[in-house]
């Protein structure tokens, strides 16, 4: 089976180290990975992934167009093996301008991660660019912190109500270490997740709980590498007991299907 790897983190080699330094401090977790793109590879090839989709996140405006370049360069250099998704920065002026220019590379999406740009996922500032993303391309958040209000789930499902044409991935089941938060609020919105960065640390049967809850046409499998180890991440997911299309809608079909390819 294809399996595709819709959660990944990758920056440049000069920055890996440091940059993979700066995610284990963030969230106190200890990172026995770098998150370059040849360990990504390395560790995929040997959990079994097929493809995977990453990103990275703009920390100021002035690396939006840096970060959107090295991520095209990537996936130019690994066809098929890699599909990108740009970033964007709340201070970032031309926003309008940056989606098409990511569009015109092939990036297949935008990520932000609110938590760590410090901005609210609702704020007016980002309101005509997810209008204007609209049946153009996906929007993957991350969301969810106890220790912040910046992307809390509410705020995904408000945004999800004003842009009914916008395709929103809710990362970590649209809410690290809020899931039950998360699910209160968008179970009946219309939004898909990713399952990154939740088996690790949910208690035991959450994660089996949650996949049922949510059902298979809404689920993405991530695994938020170099948070964690892909193998374990596929591990853990495989343990799920599901039919067998489901299965294959979560590991492959629905991300196909975003990414059309």
């Amino acid at each position: 089976m294809k399996i595709i790897d819709f959660h990944a983190h990758i920056y440049p080699d000069k920055i890996a180290e440091r940059a993979t330094e700066a995610i284990g401090k963030f969230y106190d977790i200890k990172m026995d990975r770098v998150g370059s793109v040849d360990n990504l590879l390395k560790y995929s090839e040997r959990a079994g992934i097929t493809t995977s989709v990453v990103h990275s996140v703009a920390t100021s405006e002035q690396q939006v167009e840096r970060i959107n370049d090295f991520i095209t360069a990537e996936v130019s250099a690994h066809p098929g093996r890699l599909f990108g998704f740009g970033t964007m920065h709340q201070d970032y002026e031309e926003k309008i301008a940056e989606v098409d220019r990511c569009i015109s590379l092939g990036l297949k999406g935008i990520k932000l991660h609110p938590d760590t740009q410090m901005f609210n996922v609702d704020d007016e500032r980002m309101l005509l660019m997810y209008d204007y993303m609209q049946g153009k391309l996906p929007l993957l958040l991350h969301c969810g912190d106890y220790r912040y209000d910046y992307s809390h789930p509410r705020r995904v499902a408000r945004i999800c109500k004003m842009f009914p044409k916008l395709t929103v991935i809710g990362a970590h089941f649209g809410g690290y270490s809020v899931w039950d938060e998360a699910y209160e609020q968008l179970k009946d919105v219309n939004c898909m997740l990713d399952t990154s960065s939740s088996s690790a640390l949910m208690e035991e049967g959450m994660f089996a709980k949650y996949i049922n809850a949510y059902g298979a046409d809404r689920l993405l499998f991530g695994t938020d590498f170099p948070m964690w180890d892909p193998a374990e991440e596929l591990n853990r997911f495989m343990a799920v007991p599901m039919s067998d299309s489901d299965r294959e809608k979560i590991l492959f079909t629905n991300a196909s299907n975003l990414l059309k390819i």
